[in-house]
């Protein structure tokens, strides 16, 4: 089956080169309203959308991300799980608040976030733009909630760059289907080692021959290398999310 949406989805790339052409307010305003319109848990609408345009605030996303690529973007969404707007809806009528600080609702905020993402990702997609999803902000999570002035019930999740794209990164390879999508009940199969292997096989092939960025790596070596990180680097995250009055115990 291949329609236009279903050929958007499947071409879809991360975009990290953009050339120097700013997104006009018109193309912001078709993204964002492209996010108001994706699902959204119990339509509580608990995220929000912050536009980046300050030079000094980008260039400061960039050592914390250690992405300083992310300046050179069209434009820069910061995505936000949001209950502090709840929060003062309740707080005008005098109703319980309690369940806003709840980590069911961190985990609402953080769904409509990435849902969002999404939406903004496949629309700007259809409009010939690229961008990247940036979850390397939360490698200073303070920082940006600092840098960004983030009230109680708030916290930043998602990064994107987005721009027009000044590279066509070829398509890398997803895992094979009997990996990852099961039927009823979780169950690898039982010809998954030699079925990985030949996926190893297919990721080496393209990591060895993009257009960019060449290494000698795997899937289950770039796997391991994940596991390698420094565990330090974002052991603040839980404390954090508390300090901004989200009680997870709850």
């Amino acid at each position: 089956m291949s329609n236009n949406i279903l050929n958007l989805l499947n071409q879809h790339r991360s975009i990290r080169q953009f050339t120097d052409q700013p997104l006009t307010d018109e193309e912001v305003t078709t993204l964002v309203t492209a996010a108001q319109h994706a699902a959204t848990s119990t339509f509580a609408q608990q995220y929000s959308i912050i536009s980046i345009t300050d030079p000094a605030i980008k260039q400061e996303l960039g050592d914390i991300t250690g992405h300083h690529w992310l300046e050179k973007s069209g434009h820069y969404f910061m995505l936000v799980a949001d209950q502090h707007r709840n929060l003062k809806i309740a707080e005008a009528t005098h109703a319980d608040t309690t369940i806003l600080r709840s980590f069911d609702k961190f985990l609402a905020s953080t769904f409509d976030v990435a849902i969002a993402a999404e939406a903004i990702v496949t629309a700007g997609e259809s409009m010939g733009l690229g961008s990247t999803i940036m979850g390397s902000i939360l490698n200073h999570s303070q920082r940006v909630i600092t840098l960004l002035n983030l009230p109680e019930l708030t916290f930043p999740l998602l990064g994107i760059a987005i721009g027009h794209p000044a590279e066509q990164p070829g398509l890398k390879p997803r895992l094979p289907q009997p990996l990852m999508h099961f039927s009823n009940q979780y169950a690898l199969p039982d010809d998954f080692d030699s079925q990985l292997a030949s996926y190893d096989t297919t990721t080496a092939d393209y990591y060895a021959h993009r257009n960019s960025h060449l290494k000698n790596t795997t899937f289950s070596q770039h796997i391991v290398q994940e596991l390698q990180r420094d565990p330090k680097l974002r052991a603040e995250l839980l404390q954090v999310i508390k300090q901004q009055g989200f009680n997870i115990d709850l």
